[in-house]
């Protein structure tokens, strides 16, 4: 049996500038996650094991931001879902320990890890990114308490200060339109960071979705104003 070090956990970002906002870092996408969106284009990721990518051990992470600290200064841990990880928390505190920012990247349907998280200070991100999919009753994988954990989620999020946190959503055609922005802006504080991303039509779990048109840029740009009537900090991106 492998030592804990010695286990793949998923794929490493040597250095980005896009992980991690204004900062300089290394991405750590974790294996796994309990969330199976038929848009999302991490295929090898959720669906199959370490061995179908280039994956890295605990041991490789943790030498690559020990030898990089003098560069790099963020440390992002996304996924997958990384609150699914038992390496986790391990992580957050070998970075920290080295110096480095921590960014967690979530989908927000397990409030009870990050609530295990924000009540130990040597854990609490300093910044957080979630991803706010849908209108909360469109989770149907999450079960019918789906809308309570996303409520959950933000209000524990939104513990940090608004410069330290943001929402994100995929403006996917049939999972994202006029009433979901609504219903979803009523569960972001006012001071949210509401970031949108255009919808990728190619390698997608969901093979049928690569046969969806993504919006127009006319419709696009009126998604994102009408959430900005509620978020005020809403931009494409």
């Amino acid at each position: 049996m492998l030592e804990s070090g010695q286990k793949k956990i998923g794929a490493l970002v040597k250095t980005s500038l896009v992980d991690y906002p204004q900062k300089v870092a290394a991405a750590v996408f974790l294996h796994g996650c309990n969330l199976r969106c038929p848009y999302c284009y991490n295929v090898e990721l959720v669906n199959g094991t370490p061995d179908d990518y280039d994956s890295v051990t605990y041991d490789d992470v943790i030498n690559h931001l020990k030898k990089r600290k003098n560069v790099l200064s963020g440390f992002v841990i996304s996924g997958g879902e990384p609150c699914l990880s038992p390496f986790l928390d391990s992580l957050i505190k070998d970075a920290r320990d080295m110096g480095y920012f921590i960014k967690l990247d979530t989908n927000g349907t397990f409030p009870e890890k990050l609530e295990s998280i924000f009540s130990n200070t040597a854990l609490i991100p300093d910044f957080v990114a979630m991803d706010f999919k849908t209108s909360p009753e469109k989770y149907e994988l999450c079960g019918k308490d789906a809308a309570d954990k996303i409520k959950k989620s933000i209000s524990i999020i939104s513990q940090l200060s608004s410069e330290k946190r943001e929402f994100r959503t995929v403006l996917v055609p049939g999972l994202v339109n006029e009433s979901d922005i609504e219903a979803m802006a009523h569960y972001l504080p006012k001071d949210a960071a509401w970031r949108f991303a255009r919808f990728r039509n190619d390698n997608c779990i969901d093979k049928n979705y690569e046969k969806l048109a993504p919006y127009p840029q006319e419709e696009i740009d009126s998604l994102v104003a009408l959430a900005k009537k509620y978020i005020p900090d809403s931009i494409l991106r």
